[in-house]
């Protein structure tokens, strides 16, 4: 049922169905909100790519953050890790069939961002 609020005969507030643990929304938000998250799941969209290049391809991220979030991503099923070459090591990423599913989403958010101007500050 959806949540609503109701106001008493003393003119008091209550909710009635509020939540007891993170909405749908929240749910979703929490792997494709963190930083970097979202950026890497689109650059991961036509395919396999090796870790330097997703990296190079974030601009802002620091190679420290972007393992950090692949790690993340992977124990959420998101993405898969590859080891291409054991010396030196070379090792890529690409999206799992739960990962591409969020590329929908992400494109949507992309044209929003981009057809409001949507400006970092």
């Amino acid at each position: 049922m959806k949540a609503r609020v109701e106001i008493d005969p003393k003119g008091r507030k209550n909710v009635i169905n509020a939540c007891s643990e993170p909405c749908a929304i929240e749910k979703g938000m929490r792997i494709l909100g963190s930083k970097w998250k979202g950026s890497i799941i689109y650059h991961l969209k036509d395919g396999p790519v090796r870790f330097n290049d997703l990296t190079r391809m974030l601009g802002g991220a620091s190679k420290k953050m972007v393992d950090q979030r692949l790690k993340e991503l992977e124990s959420e099923n998101m993405v898969v890790r590859r080891v291409i070459n054991d010396k030196p090591l070379a090792v890529s990423y690409e999206l799992t069939e739960f990962g591409t599913s969020a590329l929908t989403i992400l494109d949507e958010l992309r044209k929003w961002s981009e057809s409001n101007n949507i400006q970092i500050k």
